[in-house]
Parts: structure tokens; sequence; C-alpha cells
């Protein structure tokens, strides 16, 4: 029982160097950059790394194209709702009046 005592404070203390070095190990096996040892309000401020930048531009660039075409269809959703929800003549009268 004696040798009890003495390993939980050895696991305690051995948990979280062993935690630390598997989750470098899955982030660097997955192509990203090792921690550092820092405080967590220093790594989002290294400025970012050219690809970094120009991912964010490539993302911010689609962001318009899709919020384009959102916009879009929405102006064709509101035209085909209110094609649904008028009277049969009114829009047979627009449609003869386009002709």
């Amino acid at each position: 029982m004696s040798n009890l005592g003495i390993l939980i404070p050895i696991a305690i203390f051995t948990v979280g160097p062993i935690s630390y070095a598997f989750n470098n190990w899955i982030r660097v096996r997955h192509g990203y950059e090792p921690e550092a040892w820092r405080n967590r309000r220093q790594r989002g401020r290294d400025g970012g790394s050219p690809d970094a930048d120009r991912e964010v531009m490539l993302l911010s660039n689609e962001n318009e194209k899709l919020t384009g075409q959102v916009s879009r269809l929405e102006e064709r959703i509101a035209v085909l709702e209110r094609i649904a929800t008028d009277p049969a003549e009114r829009t047979a009268r627009a449609i003869d009046a386009l002709r």
C-alpha cells in the first residue's frame, strides 16, 4: 500500500508532459506548427505568415462571390413566390404584356 502513495504524485507529474508531447506529435503529423511555450493570449498575435494572409484573401473573395450568389437566388425566389401567390389572371396578363 505504501507504493501507491508514491505512484500517485509520479503519475500526476508525468501525465502533463506526456499529453503535451502527444498533442504536438498529432499537430505535426497533420501539418500544424508545434505549440510554443507561450500563453494563450500571445498565440494568435504572431502577425501571420504569407500563406495565412493569402488564405484569408482567398476566403474573403470566395465569401463575396457566395454573398452575391445568395442575393441573386433570393431575388429569384421572391419572383417565384410572387408568381405562385398571384392569381392566374394577373399572371396571364403580365405574360401577355411582355409579349
